[in-house]
């Protein structure tokens, strides 16, 4: 597989997948390295993300977002609330094709590089939407949709599982991306009035060839 992306960068991002249980075919690097080429360039007019290096892209952006892969059914549809400059959502979608992705933003200029970059990749079944999740018309669209939820824009857990719950079926996973796992801010979103969830998982990782711990919280709606 040859891209454009520098070589250890290259190989970061195929050898760091492939320990999520990710084995990238070439459509699926050429995609990634277009989604990088893109991402720096839109980001030179635009503050996109405060990520500007191509090896942190690969690692804080496309790896970070590869890890929640072995939690996610393949058929899943997936909710990715706040979902910036398409994280994790589109990596996501790159490496698992079958899963359906609505992202949800309430930055148009997010979301105009979000749909710039699906007709780019020449995604099928990405759903990009401009709101918030609170917007009433949105609530009544979508109320439970989705399989799963996911969300890297949330610091803080409980506010995330308030917003997240109409979403879900019945059974369905929240995933929580963290770094640390607070313990109290777990029971809080576990004791909450207005949502029932049940801890089905913590998984706690270093992303790959760095010092960056990583925790990934899954959630089941009562």
């Amino acid at each position: 597989m040859t891209l454009n992306m520098e070589p250890e960068n290259q190989e970061l991002l195929i050898e760091g997948a492939r320990t999520f249980g990710i084995r990238l075919n070439e459509i699926q690097g050429e995609a990634f390295d277009l989604y990088l080429r893109e991402l720096l360039k839109w980001n030179q007019k635009i503050n996109l993300t405060a990520i500007r290096s191509e090896k942190g892209i690969v690692l804080k952006h496309f790896l970070d977002s590869l890890s929640v892969t072995p939690h996610l059914p393949k058929t899943a549809s997936l909710l990715d609330i706040g979902s910036g400059a398409g994280f994790p959502g589109i990596p996501l979608k790159i490496a698992l094709p079958s899963l359906g992705i609505t992202l949800i933003d309430s930055v148009q200029k997010k979301i105009d590089f979000q749909r710039h970059i699906t007709r780019r990749l020449g995604l099928k079944g990405v759903e990009v939407i401009h709101g918030r999740v609170q917007d009433k018309d949105i609530l009544h669209k979508m109320t439970g949709r989705f399989d799963a939820v996911i969300s890297r824009a949330f610091s803080d857990l409980e506010t995330f599982g308030q917003l997240a719950f109409p979403f879900l079926r019945k059974g369905g996973t929240l995933l929580a991306m963290k770094g640390e796992v607070d313990q109290e801010e777990m029971g809080l979103l576990l004791k909450g009035e207005k949502t029932r969830y049940r801890l089905r998982r913590i998984a706690s990782f270093f992303l790959p060839q760095s010092s960056i711990k990583r925790s990934i919280l899954l959630f089941e709606k009562g």
